[in-house]
């Protein structure tokens, strides 16, 4: 086996974090994963890899050999890509996952664009309200909202949302507006269990975290749901920023407590490959980011 791919090897032990995952990754038997890492640390006469029954990592020795093989075999992508890859023409399947309003209101119709503009990809879209695991599940690009993890997936930043609570004018013109989360106590609650907690929602006073009990009136696990029962004048409800948006702007939901909204939540497209190495993705990244960051219902609304 030859130098370059026993360093495709071992990164990809260290980045799977097994043999199994790698040999996977790379569609090599176990065997042979297990051999090329044997004749790498033979050759360079050093254990790279400290291996337990439950897990696999790099050692001393091996976290700074793992920098030298990223950076070459980094090199090496950059020329194959500039001769091989076409992102003006890609080819392939693309796999995406979104959440699932977000999905419907700004990811499927940039999707269906870019499937207008490249006949040659196929795109499966995934819409759930939960993060999808790239490697296991087997996804290209997936929109996350959420504060980022450690992870070993390159993110680029589209915008912010915020976690805002909504009333109808009709409501708040029969109930009155609360002043304070504690307000909450004497009104109607829809809890959207997407966002927060069915008994328990999230305020900020003075920088300091402000849970607030509340007795739902109705628990729902769909946004739209939600939506629909604030501006039915069931009760209030809490939701991202955007869930609500198209209805703030048409004035039938008003957002209230402002002055005690948690920070913006970023929202951020991932993906696992390295400096554009798929045609695929490197496309569609380029085709979603700047329209995806000019949203305005991605900026979040200003905070008070």
């Amino acid at each position: 086996m030859d130098k370059l791919r026993e360093m495709e090897v071992f990164v990809a032990i260290v980045d799977q974090g097994s043999f199994t995952a790698a040999s996977e990754k790379l569609n090599m038997s176990a065997a042979a994963v297990s051999r090329a890492v044997h004749s790498l640390e033979a050759r360079l006469g050093a254990h790279l890899l400290a291996r337990t029954t439950r897990s696999v990592r790099a050692t001393d020795a091996g976290m700074a050999y793992l920098e030298t093989c990223r950076q070459v075999l980094d090199a090496i992508t950059d020329v194959e890509s500039n001769l091989a890859v076409d992102s003006g023409n890609p080819v392939g399947t693309l796999t995406i996952s979104a959440p699932v309003l977000f999905g419907q209101r700004f990811i499927a119709p940039l999707v269906n664009a870019y499937a207008l503009r490249y006949p040659d990809v196929n795109v499966n879209a995934v819409y759930l309200d939960r993060p999808t695991r790239l490697l296991e599940e087997g996804v290209d690009v997936a929109i996350r909202i959420g504060h980022l993890g450690d992870s070993s997936a390159f993110a680029v930043k589209l915008g912010a949302v915020r976690r805002q609570t909504f009333a109808s004018p009709a409501y708040l013109a029969g109930r009155g507006e609360p002043i304070h989360p504690r307000d909450l106590l004497a009104h109607d609650c829809v809890s959207f269990t997407g966002v927060s907690q069915p008994h328990e929602w999230l305020f900020y006073e003075n920088a300091v975290r402000l849970p607030v009990r509340i007795q739902p009136r109705m628990v729902v696990n769909l946004a739209p749901a939600a939506v629909s029962a604030a501006m039915d004048g069931v009760g209030v409800t809490q939701l991202l920023s955007y869930q609500a948006a198209p209805e703030v702007s048409a004035g039938d939901l008003l957002p209230i407590l402002r002055d005690y909204e948690p920070d913006s939540t970023p929202v951020s497209l991932l993906h696992m490959e390295r400096r554009g190495r798929s045609g695929k993705i490197r496309s569609f990244v380029e085709f979603v980011t700047e329209t995806l960051r000019k949203n305005t219902y991605l900026q979040g609304p200003p905070a008070l």
